[in-house]
């Protein structure tokens, strides 16, 4: 657990909804110019990356990114296709995270998913398209000049979404029922899962500014708070939300017996934890002036959400 020390009181929050708002249109507009409009035989796999891209959604990953840049003072245009790269790797996850091999999800964002929408080998095919995509955004001159900060944002993408990263985190869902994982256990598989790619999105902002390994680190300690206070409050949800809230199903962790760290410390303590998370995040931003505020108020929003 982290030793940083803590803010003594949440931030203001009521400035954060109309901020993912505004960073999500700024993504979506980039998504519209770089998604393929759908054209010829192969037009049903376009039509699918485009259901799934523009469901909706928080935009929570692109807002790190964006945040981040400007606070280390990156172009925004740069940072706007990163954020971009980023929601199309995360949306391919989402894709084959629903599929009927992995957790059979019939709703995502509160329509239908990409396979039930379409059918499997489009879905599979679709999640395919967008995540080779992430590179293809990342790799082009317009995301940066410089090629070396090019080639960094594609490397620590490929960690972030890879065998060590979500794709690891994913098999240790996978094989989480068959195992008895402790606290350690389910915070490596979160952190993989689900922290690796919040770990690059807020160190891709660093990056394309060229702030320094220092700046860099910064990024990523936040991120390790914030994003195991995010799936904290994501198990939360699955523990007592509703679906029309959710928009997904809820209570499918405690029926397939994965473990998750509100199931091994009860609500309460998750609740505790959670909020020792935010504070640590926030806390780790206390150097920075009104600039970082959003960012320091961000994990004490995430706790408090219905989906």
């Amino acid at each position: 657990m982290s030793e940083t020390s803590v803010v003594a009181r949440a931030p203001d929050l009521a400035s954060i909804p109309a901020a993912l708002g505004r960073a999500s249109a700024q993504v979506e507009a980039v998504l519209e110019q770089v998604l393929p409009h759908p054209a010829a035989y192969h037009a049903r796999v376009q039509e699918a990356m485009r259901y799934a891209i523009f469901a909706g959604g928080k935009r929570l990953r692109p807002f790190l990114t964006l945040q981040f840049a400007a606070l280390f003072g990156a172009a925004p245009v740069g940072a706007g296709r990163a954020a971009a790269a980023i929601e199309a790797l995360h949306t391919y996850s989402l894709v084959h995270d629903d599929l009927p091999c992995m957790d059979d999800d019939d709703l995502r964002r509160g329509r239908p998913t990409t396979h039930k929408a379409f059918d499997e080998a489009t879905a599979v095919l679709a999640g395919d398209a967008l995540l080779t995509l992430a590179f293809e955004i990342l790799a082009d001159p317009a995301t940066h000049p410089d090629g070396a900060v090019r080639s960094a944002l594609v490397l620590r993408l490929a960690q972030a979404g890879g065998h060590e990263g979500m794709i690891g985190g994913q098999m240790m869902d996978i094989v989480a029922p068959e195992h008895c994982f402790g606290v350690n256990e389910v915070i490596a598989l979160q952190r993989m899962k689900t922290g690796a790619l919040f770990e690059f999105a807020c160190e891709a902002g660093a990056l394309l500014a060229m702030a320094g390994a220092a700046n860099q680190q910064l990024a990523r300690d936040y991120a390790r708070d914030m994003g195991l206070a995010f799936q904290i409050a994501d198990d939360l949800i699955d523990v007592r939300g509703s679906v029309e809230l959710a928009g997904k199903a809820v209570g499918k962790d405690e029926e397939k017996g994965k473990a998750t760290l509100v199931g091994l410390l009860g609500v309460a303590g998750a609740e505790e934890e959670a909020a020792r998370l935010a504070a640590s995040a926030a806390g780790r931003l206390a150097g920075f002036g009104p600039e970082a505020e959003l960012l320091r108020a961000l994990p004490y929003f995430l706790l408090d959400r219905a989906s």
